[in-house]
């Protein structure tokens, strides 16, 4: 088994916590996306759209995208259960990962991409406007979050779960994209500081 890992980049970073969080060790490969790497046409054959995080498997399965090689860690290694326990707590944990992604990991990630120099060579053409347009798509689902936050200790509910992971992740993405989360919204901090403190947030 190996892990086709990239440290700067937030979805590998995903899979870190989750494995840490697992108490898993895998077993990783380094690709480093400043130097293009993941365009060298080795790593095309082991993930065809040249992203990281990919998990190959000892019998040469290929599993890519960060939530997708979590689940496999889940069925494999069930406790804890990041993915939710019992029919409503998957189904909620499964409604807030998919929101901490696209309301909120993605908007902070086309923020970044199309406003940071370090990405002028990846992301063609870099388009202002949609960095522009990004933030505040960010700003208002933070406003959200911090109210579903004043119920629950975390975002699924009261336990920890790949929500989130991917909360975290996004929040801390929040700095070179240099979006700054406002001081009044006291229920995230609450929880920022909560998932931050985890031994896996180092990860």
């Amino acid at each position: 088994m190996l892990l086709y890992d990239t440290k700067v980049a937030p979805n590998p970073r995903r899979v870190r916590i989750f494995l840490a969080e697992k108490r898993i060790s895998v077993p990783t490969r380094e690709i480093d996306l400043g130097k293009m790497e993941h365009k060298n046409p080795d790593y095309a054959e082991v993930n065809e759209l040249q992203r990281t995080p990919t998990l190959v498997l000892d019998d040469g399965t290929r599993i890519a995208e960060s939530v997708a090689i979590c689940r496999y860690f889940e069925e494999t290694q069930p406790e804890p259960p990041l993915f939710g326990r019992g029919a409503v707590g998957r189904a909620l944990t499964e409604m807030w990962q998919r929101r901490m992604e696209l309301s909120f990991l993605l908007p902070v990630a086309m923020a970044f991409r199309h406003s940071h120099p370090a990405m002028a060579a990846m992301e063609i053409p870099q388009i202002p406007q949609v960095a522009e347009t990004s933030r505040p798509r960010v700003m208002e689902f933070l406003k959200l979050l911090d109210a579903r936050l004043a119920e629950t200790r975390f975002i699924a509910g009261d336990e920890y779960s790949i929500a989130d992971i991917t909360g975290l992740v996004a929040m801390d993405f929040m700095r070179p994209a240099k979006i700054k989360a406002p001081e009044d919204l006291k229920n995230l901090a609450r929880w920022y500081a909560e998932v931050s403190a985890r031994p896996s947030a180092a990860a």
